[in-house]
């Protein structure tokens, strides 16, 4: 089993997280950490286990504001988990005590992080508008060419059969058909033999 976790600490104290850090003697495998948090008066509020991870810091989300806390960190080897951390109390502050701490505080990672993960979300959702209408724009063009294509195929069609037509049925040189039943404007020519 791996030793427990060392210099737990507690940082970015706000009114309702906290971020949690530690250390790990050299010399041992750890593949994780588990985390477990209470509040002062015994309820026990949260467990948190991370595995596949080297990670060794952990932000605590939606905790009350001016609550006492207890967490301890225990990390995770091939074979077990080490003891738990020596005890580590913290709390909250108030919301207005955040707020002022976060005006103070511009260079505080966790607020960075918050920041750049935002510009982030909203860098990602440009990129997929952007190739939304890109396929939009390639669909619309590949419509309209495919149309233009349609429409040159049916009037080369058109012409293909218009010759053919001319050839099986004579045509007058005004323009006119010599049989009269289909234009009776035309009068019909009787061939008389002798």
């Amino acid at each position: 089993r791996p030793p427990a976790p060392v210099n737990v600490s507690v940082m970015h104290l706000r009114a309702d997280s906290a971020t949690v850090s530690w250390e790990v003697p050299e010399g041992d495998i750890i593949i994780g950490f588990s985390i477990s948090q209470q509040r002062q008066d015994g309820h026990m509020q949260r467990f948190i286990r991370e595995v596949n991870t080297t990670s060794r810091s952990c932000v605590l989300w939606d905790l009350e504001e001016e609550t006492d806390y207890i967490i301890q960190v225990q990390s995770i080897g091939l074979y077990g988990e080490s003891q738990a951390s020596k005890k580590v109390h913290f709390c909250t502050l108030k919301k207005t005590d955040r707020f002022s701490s976060n005006s103070s505080n511009q260079d505080d990672p966790t607020v960075q992080g918050l920041d750049k993960s935002r510009h982030l979300q909203t860098g990602e959702m440009i990129i997929i508008v952007v190739v939304l209408v890109m396929w939009a724009a390639v669909i619309a063009l590949f419509c309209r060419q495919y149309d233009i294509i349609k429409d040159n195929d049916s009037s080369n069609n058109k012409e293909k059969v218009k010759p053919l037509s001319e050839r099986s049925t004579p045509e007058h040189h005004s323009g006119g058909l010599l049989r009269s039943k289909f234009h009776p404007s035309v009068p019909s020519i009787n061939i008389i033999e002798v």
